[in-house]
Order: structure tokens, then sequence, then C-alpha cells
């Protein structure tokens, strides 16, 4: 029996006990709002009442419990925004560990496996993040996360890298490139590479570790060379009446700066330095495709790009073809060409993955003077493997 008003003043230690009670608060107190209660604190049942004020049959039976109803309220919108205290809330994944995906499954029969790993948008050894906030994932970092769980698996037989990037950082390329060398050392698994879109420059770099080159038909490839962009404001400050005072230790200290031009001595500085992050990318591709001579390798590696089929006339590419013919000759080079093999991916586990072209990576950054916001490596003067035709 639900408690009368009459009851409900006489009987304080009945309005205490009910008061008090989580059960009879939401189901009996509430008998009208049981959802709304719920819906609003679920976790809450004494703060709901606290912050309604309602007494049962759904009307407040007192001022003072409207008051301070009221003024509970204001506590906690004061606490979370017009305070000095705040809430920030960062929103992360619920699990970031590396689930496992099946994309292509040949036959319910087959164990063997042949992981799918990507390699997307620009390469740097650091966390990006997006117009909101979030940071995503470090490229280097989730690479070899990625390379680690097919190496442990026993039935991964063979690793197909599915490239579209225009490259990166030179110590993020190399360090990824590195990191193929050393699977492929430790496993002994075949490493194929299936270029899309783009797989230049530093995509290129990290391709030169596998095994086996596959471009796409429509891939555009190359562009092997180094490069470091030092944007100069120094004459848009003249003109603008602007100045900076600078306290260094060396001549040289503050070489590359955007704020005063670059002499003769700070360029010979940074060739220096270009050129002997070039001779490694020689080096590398001289590694991997040993049928090109080193004078054949230099006169290939002045910048340019090329089509696939340009690629594959000059050596750097070992074949057309698409990425199911990657799959195939992964299969081949592992010893299960003609069998049935399942093709996994590695994501986290709130990604979807339905087949194997899923979350191929958004399109290759592109470069031009109407971005509003540069990339992170134009406001320093880095070193990178990477096309940009905007800059």
């Amino acid at each position: 029996m639900l408690p009368t008003a009459d009851m409900w003043h006489s009987r304080p230690r009945l309005r205490e006990r009910v008061w008090s009670s989580r059960l009879r608060l939401r189901v009996k107190v509430w008998p009208s709002r049981p959802r709304s209660c719920a819906k609003a604190w679920p976790s809450r049942p004494r703060l709901c009442a606290f912050a309604g004020g309602i007494a049962p049959g759904g009307r407040a039976r007192h001022a003072g419990q409207r008051t301070l109803s009221a003024a509970a309220l204001l506590v906690c919108v004061n606490l979370t925004g017009c305070a000095p205290w705040s809430l920030l809330i960062t929103p992360v994944p619920s699990d970031r560990s590396l689930a496992e995906t099946v994309v292509l499954r040949e036959s319910i029969w087959t164990g063997k496996k042949i992981a799918l790993i990507e390699v997307s948008g620009v390469l740097r050894n650091a966390r990006g993040s997006s117009l909101i906030g979030v940071e995503g994932a470090n490229p280097v970092s989730e690479f070899k996360e990625r390379l680690d769980k097919a190496a442990r698996d026993d039935a991964v037989k063979a690793v197909v890298l599915r490239i579209n990037t225009p490259g990166g950082s030179v110590t993020a390329s190399d360090m990824m490139h590195d990191e193929v060398r050393r699977f492929r050392g430790r496993t002994g698994k075949p490493v194929i590479t299936c270029m899309m879109d783009l797989a230049t420059s530093g995509g290129y770099y990290l391709a030169c570790a596998t095994d086996r080159i596959i471009a796409h038909p429509t891939s555009v490839t190359g562009s092997i060379g180094v490069i470091m962009i030092a944007p100069d404001l120094s004459g848009t400050m003249g003109k603008i009446g602007l100045r900076t005072n600078v306290i260094k230790s060396g001549a040289l200290k503050d070489s590359g700066s955007p704020f005063r031009e670059m002499n003769d001595q700070d360029r010979a500085v940074f060739q220096s330095m270009i050129d002997g992050m070039y001779a490694r990318f020689l080096d590398v591709v001289a590694a991997g495709r040993t049928q090109l001579t080193r004078e054949q390798i230099r006169e290939l590696a002045d910048g340019r790009v090329y089509t696939a089929t340009e690629a594959k006339q000059k050596g750097l590419v070992d074949e057309l073809g698409t990425l199911s013919d990657a799959i195939a000759a992964a299969k081949s080079a592992c010893g299960l060409e003609g069998r049935s093999v399942l093709v996994v991916q590695y994501a986290q586990s709130v990604d979807y993955r339905p087949n194997i072209y899923a979350r191929s990576g958004e399109a290759p950054a592109q470069f031009n003077v109407f971005n509003v916001q540069l990339p992170d490596w134009l406001s320093d003067p880095t070193p990178m493997y990477i096309w940009a035709p905007g800059l």
C-alpha cells in the first residue's frame, strides 16, 4: 500500500524508510515516473530523489525541499562548467588491443592464414590527431604491433603489405623498413607488397624490404629522394615591421629558421645532410632490387614519379596486378599455391572490416596552397622521404 499524505507527515520513520530505499524510491514513491528516473540517473536513485524533491503522488510537499533541490542543481551546473573546475572528457576506444578479423574465407575447412597489413597515410613516428582532438595511432607502433601479431601466430604463413602512402619522415620510413627485415629474418615468412594509389618515396623505401613488389596497374610509385622544406618569412615580416631577436651559442644554431634568409653556410650543412640520407635511400633500393646496378638506380632516383607500367619496365616493381594477385603470390611464396586460405586483418575491435578492401585508409594527404592547416612537418624543416607535388 502506498503511503497517504497524512501518513507521510505524521510518520517520520516511514518517510525516512521510503526515501532511503532505492527500490521503493523508484517503484513506489514515483509509480508514474520509474523510467524517467532510471533514465536520468540509473545508478544514482538517491540523487534523483534529492534533485527532484518529489514526494509521493508526484508533488513537492515542502517549500524547503524545492529550495534544496534547486540549490543542488545549481551546484551541479557550477561544478560542470560555470566554475573554475571543469570536467574534461577525452573519447578513446573501449578496447585498444588488436582483434583478428577474417576478411576472406576460401574454405570453411582451412586454418592456414595470410595476414593483410595496411600501411596508409603519411608515415610519422608520432601520434596523429583528428579535428575534434582525438589522438590517433602512431603509424610505426601500429605497424610493428601488427607484424608481431602475425609473427606469433603459427597459422599465418605469409604477409601482404597493402601500401597506400606518399611517404613520410626519413626515420619513420627507415624504422618500418627495418621491422619488415627483422620479421622476415626471425620468422621466415614471406612478405609481399601490393601498391595501391600511391607508394612513393618512403612508401617505396618500405616496399624494398619485401620479397616481391606487385603494383596495381594504376599505381604511382618512385619519387626516390629526400626533401626538406624551410619556409622563409623574413620578407613578409619586414613589410609589416616585425623583427625577431635571436640569442644563440653559435653561428648555425638558428639554421633553417623561417625568420631569416638561409645563407650559403646554412645551405651547405643541410645539403650535406640530405646527401647522406639520399645515399642511404640508394643503398636500400640496391639491396631490394638486386637486378639493378647502382648506376641504374641513381639514374632513376632523380625524384620523379613513375606509373606502374613505367616502374615495371625500369625494374622498380616485379609485376602489375591487383590485391587478389598479391594474395595469390603470397600463397605461392609460402607453398600454399592452389590451396585454400583465410585472409585476416588486425585492427582494434571496434573497427568493422567485411572484406579485403575494407578500411583501405584515408586518401593520401593532398598538399596544396589552399589548405588552411598545414601538415605538422611543414612547421619544422625536417628531411622527408615524401612526394609532395603541391609545394
